[in-house]
């Protein structure tokens, strides 16, 4: 079990201070990567990669004691389940799979608007907010008889851009178990973003992993763009017909 350590170190990255890269990282790093890049090429298997990284990332965020992100890779662990459930079930009209294409004008404007509301409210009440899902996830973790003391948070360094990242990665994540474009869209956005953050607080091997993924988002939008583009064009010429 020791593998499973954040202790167990990898690899001493000379960025900054030094950062001390367990093996755990390294391996839920890999397998986030390989999730994302599958997933820009429309490959299924992404999803079970990505129970893989979530998993992980849930081990290890439970060592540092971030239970808010905890929780947020137990509805990834949810979500990557049925993404391959939605992937490799035939659609019920037709008896074709899901296809790639883009929201409808009214899908979007719903998706904007509630997206917008809840960064705002998560912005106010970023705060309580995560130490009410800490203290819910200490409080389940105790049930099962751990003995985790809670302690004090300090406030978000970031509420605007955490909730920003936080809701957006929600979103983009249920917009990618249906197929839809505007996924990629946002992952650039969140990408973004958290490169800058992420080197703002110093933290440069994440920075880095980032900027990494920024790039696959950009070539997964570019390739989910031009798949929606032909679907639509082969509805198009059926419908004709």
């Amino acid at each position: 079990m020791s593998w499973f350590s954040i202790n167990n170190t990898f690899v001493n990255i000379p960025l900054g201070s030094g950062y001390a890269m367990s093996w755990i990282e390294m391996v839920g790093t890999v397998f986030g990567l390989l999730c994302i890049w599958c997933a820009s090429k429309e490959k299924t298997i992404n999803y079970f990669f990505g129970l893989i990284n979530v998993t992980l990332f849930a081990i290890i965020f439970y060592q540092i004691q971030l239970y808010g992100l905890l929780i947020l890779q137990l509805f990834f662990f949810v979500a990557n389940i049925y993404g391959w459930y939605a992937w490799t079930r035939p659609n019920t009209i037709d008896g074709e799979s899901l296809q790639v294409r883009w929201l409808s004008k009214q899908k979007l404007l719903i998706t904007g608007v509630v997206s917008i509301v809840a960064i705002c409210l998560m912005t106010i009440f970023i705060d309580p907010f995560f130490a009410a899902l800490a203290k819910i996830a200490t409080n389940t973790l105790n049930a099962f008889g751990n003995d985790i003391v809670l302690k004090p948070l300090d406030p978000d360094a970031f509420p605007f851009w955490d909730a920003t990242m936080t809701v957006l990665s929600v979103v983009a994540q249920i917009l990618m178990t249906r197929k839809y474009v505007e996924n990629w869209i946002l992952w650039v956005v969140i990408n973004v973003i958290s490169v800058g953050v992420y080197a703002a607080q110093g933290v440069y091997a994440m920075s880095i992993e980032y900027a990494i993924l920024l790039f696959i988002a950009l070539n997964g939008t570019r390739v989910w763009m031009a798949t929606a583009k032909s679907n639509q064009a082969k509805s198009s010429k059926q419908a004709v017909l």
